[in-house]
């Protein structure tokens, strides 16, 4: 549904983007991913197809795998992605947001090249190792720690709720060195001392792969250290691109219940006639419409100043906050009007709305994002107190 017609504001290239993955989710996402999501398990079979079509790194220069697409092209991907499940969509947004972006932004031109154009191909998977068991909100107080020995930076500590961490060839560790300061170091898969464990307990986002990673006494070589990361704002900045990505998804998710919601109450007969005839089931969608068309307006000027350079961090976390909690509202009303078809996997917004529990907390809560933002308009901060 775009009620305030905002596709016309889309170039023919934004358009023929999103009708493309709008495509391959409808024929290979959808007809799957009930069932994948009741066993827990990703369709790892999509991952191939993703690549060919451009899913990973595609704002990234052509040089390192990438299109060269604007931010608009990028969060109309995500949101078309997770139209069909937020697991799909996590797996795109940490391979290309996260784990891509930071090698982008702070590699050496060796190990740009040496890993961006195999991880936009699909051939190298990645993760992004920055949240903890006692470090989510506060990434700042990370307890995982990076000592040099010569050449050699000695890891040891433990990262929790890092999508595709099982699976991926190279993990993007940040760790504190001896003077306290955050760095980023490229992981790979096998390295002695490092391993990962998947947590199968998840009642949200069950279509992903959520895993623990162990760093037990791991040896990194300098070479595989970012050079370019210093300080708790590398991950930060990474993780902005990320929250851009997430927020868009959530518009797709809440464009998905709503539809949903919508065609079953105008063929849903009881008391013989439609449900969407009676008033209160009106209010309903029209408080549902008003809330994602909201949310359709702040991505696409968002996505505007990603495009224009002039988006902030604050921009991004009023998106991904109100972006998150409003689609969040949405599939929750979708099941209602959905009744008791609504709790089984043939319909799909129960499914949206677990898995919105989840996005509406990861990279970064509701309430931390709350907070990023009335810093910025009250200029106090009131972190930790």
């Amino acid at each position: 549904m775009d009620f305030f017609r905002l596709d016309d504001l889309l170039t023919e290239e934004q358009r023929m983007i999103r009708e493309m993955v709008r495509k391959f989710v409808d024929r290979e996402v959808l007809p799957i991913i009930g069932e994948y999501w009741l066993r827990g398990e990703f369709p790892m079979q999509l991952v191939p197809r993703m690549a060919e079509l451009g899913f990973f790194g595609p704002t990234l220069p052509e040089e390192y795998g990438g299109q060269g697409l604007d931010y608009t092209s990028y969060g109309l991907m995500m949101m078309e992605l997770e139209r069909g499940d937020s697991g799909v969509r996590s797996f795109a947004s940490v391979q290309s947001s996260l784990a891509m972006t930071s090698i982008y932004l702070y590699g050496s031109d060796e190990q740009k090249k040496k890993y961006l154009p195999a991880m936009a191909r699909g051939e190298i998977l990645g993760c992004f190792g920055l949240t903890e068991p006692d470090a989510g909100s506060d990434p700042g107080s990370m307890r995982t720690v990076a000592l040099r020995e010569g050449n050699t930076w000695v890891l040891h500590g433990t990262k929790l709720w890092i999508t595709n961490g099982s699976i991926a060839d190279v993990a993007v560790i940040w760790a504190k060195d001896r003077e306290g300061v955050i760095r980023g170091f490229l992981v790979e898969k096998g390295t002695p001392g490092f391993t990962a464990q998947d947590i199968k307990t998840k009642i949200s986002l069950r279509a992903s792969i959520t895993s623990e990673l162990s760093l037990d006494e791991v040896r990194v070589p300098e070479e595989n250290r970012l050079p370019l990361a210093e300080g708790l704002v590398a991950p930060l900045r990474v993780l902005n691109h990320g929250r851009y990505g997430v927020a868009w998804g959530a518009v797709g998710a809440a464009q998905a219940a709503f539809e949903e919601a919508l065609a079953y109450a105008k063929e849903r007969i009881q008391f013989g006639r439609p449900i969407a005839s009676f008033q209160i089931i009106q209010q309903r969608l029209v408080d549902m419409l008003a809330k994602l068309t909201s949310i359709q307006l702040m991505a696409f000027r968002v996505g505007q100043m990603m495009d224009q350079g002039t988006a902030q961090h604050h921009h991004i976390s009023l998106f991904k906050r109100q972006a998150t909690r409003h689609a969040l509202d949405i599939a929750r009303a979708a099941r209602e009007i959905l009744g008791a078809n609504g709790i089984t996997v043939e319909y799909h917004s129960m499914r949206h709305a677990a898995n919105l529990e989840s996005t509406l907390t990861y990279e970064g809560t509701y309430d931390i994002h709350t907070l990023i933002v009335g810093k910025t308009i009250t200029g106090l901060e009131a972190y930790g107190g």
